[in-house]
């Protein structure tokens, strides 16, 4: 203890702030978290960028095969004189019209009217029903090619969709006749032999 007589009023030693003391661990963990938000916000974009672009290739992939299906369809219909598949027609254009509307640029954060994942809804269900109504498979993934058998391949007096639908659903057949060789043939069970020669 420092007396009085020394010339020491006492208040000097005891400047210090005991705040400090009592919140010594939330001090530390401002610190930490304030260096943590720091890297953690520089990995975030890194990693955020990555995966955008992972994620945005996988999108771009699906709408390219949709609008390339609905060109494709779009084409092979143009040629198509008796005009027989006029919805599948309408389906192919709305669906490229949906496709060309559909954002290419990254959205600001401001902007609030464009909402993605309705719009790749709606992309999606017309591609199904543009298939429904054209008579073929609706699939993201190629088919594999149907295994050669007799009369399989289109004859040259088929227009393009007539061929499309016969492959397709020529390969369809073949699965279901493969499905028929894989079930097991129902048969009775056979007979036990009666002992000392009693039937019941």
């Amino acid at each position: 203890m420092i007396s009085p007589s020394r010339g020491h009023t006492g208040t000097d030693t005891l400047d210090f702030d005991l705040e400090q003391l009592v919140h010594l661990e939330q001090t530390f963990y401002t610190a930490g978290y304030e260096d943590g938000y720091v890297h953690g916000r520089l990995h975030g974009l890194i990693e955020g960028r990555a995966l955008g672009a992972e994620k945005g290739f996988e999108l771009w992939e699906e709408l390219g095969f949709y609008e390339g299906a609905a060109r494709l369809w779009t084409s092979i219909l143009s040629t198509d004189s008796n005009g027989t598949d006029a919805r599948g027609a309408h389906h192919a254009s709305a669906l490229l019209s949906l496709i060309d509307r559909f954002p290419r640029k990254n959205l600001r954060p401001d902007d609030e009217g464009v909402d993605m994942s309705a719009q790749l809804r709606l992309i999606r269900s017309r591609y199904k029903a543009m298939c429904a109504s054209l008579g073929v498979r609706a699939r993201l993934q190629p088919a594999p090619p149907p295994p050669p058998t007799v009369g399989s391949e289109a004859g040259p007096g088929t227009s393009g969709s007539e061929g499309a639908r016969y492959l397709d659903a020529d390969a369809d057949a073949e699965k279901r006749r493969q499905r028929q060789k894989t079930i097991w043939p129902l048969t009775a069970p056979p007979a036990s032999p009666s002992t000392q020669g009693l039937s019941f």
